[in-house]
């Protein structure tokens, strides 16, 4: 009986030792294939074993790939988004008697949360803020150069480009854990009717059952 705790790790591990024990005991070997498990369809269950190992070994790889845009995102986003917000309190006091430019800027809306309202608001602001003298004359009283806003809107392009990044990796770790699961489910089909075949062939040994690890009551 399978532990519904295990991981899949763990499984992984116990079809690792039921598959090679039936392919290494000549005992055990010779009293399946009386039941049609003869070396053809035990290598079909290695085949399947080792399959779905490597693809378990890429689908963690994929996410470990995941995590690691996942932190570079929100490092570079947490740099590009204190800057804005240093040019857009100053902007506030630069510009407080600009209303349509505060307006074009907009400086006094609800700041975003999300990334994609966050990329759209922070572009808002840097293309109009950089394009417009009356600005760039007025933020470099306050030490804002147009320099620095390039700077900042260099942040939010860099933004983008782990967001981009972020995106793709995540899709491949999705597609991953798809391919693994469908080779999974593959390997624990055959496991399942092999193991009523061995319970059936080996059930005057239990010591080999055992040594299958198939469960055997006693």
């Amino acid at each position: 009986m399978s532990n519904p705790k295990a991981t899949l790790a763990d499984k992984l591990l116990s079809a690792q030792v039921t598959i090679d024990n039936a392919i290494a005991d000549v005992e055990i070997k010779a009293l399946l294939a009386d039941y049609g498990y003869d070396d053809v369809r035990l290598a079909a269950g290695k085949t399947l074993l080792d399959t779905t190992n490597q693809m378990h070994q890429v689908q963690q790889k994929e996410y470990g790939d995941q995590f690691e845009a996942t932190n570079a995102l929100n490092s570079v986003w947490a740099s590009a988004k204190n800057e804005y917000m240093r040019f857009i309190k100053i902007s506030r006091i630069a510009l407080r008697d600009e209303f349509a430019i505060s307006q074009k800027l907009a400086l006094n809306s609800r700041r975003k949360e999300s990334l994609s309202g966050w990329i759209s608001q922070a572009k808002q602001f840097y293309l109009n803020a950089l394009s417009d003298s009356t600005v760039l004359a007025k933020l470099a009283a306050y030490g804002i150069t147009q320099e620095k806003l390039e700077a900042g809107k260099a942040l939010l392009e860099e933004t983008e480009v782990k967001n981009a990044s972020q995106e793709k990796e995540k899709g491949e770790a999705q597609q991953a854990t798809k391919e693994r699961d469908n080779a999974a489910d593959d390997l624990f089909e055959w496991l399942a009717d092999f193991t009523v075949i061995a319970r059936i062939a080996l059930e005057e040994k239990p010591q080999l059952l055992e040594k299958l690890g198939i469960f055997v009551e006693s």
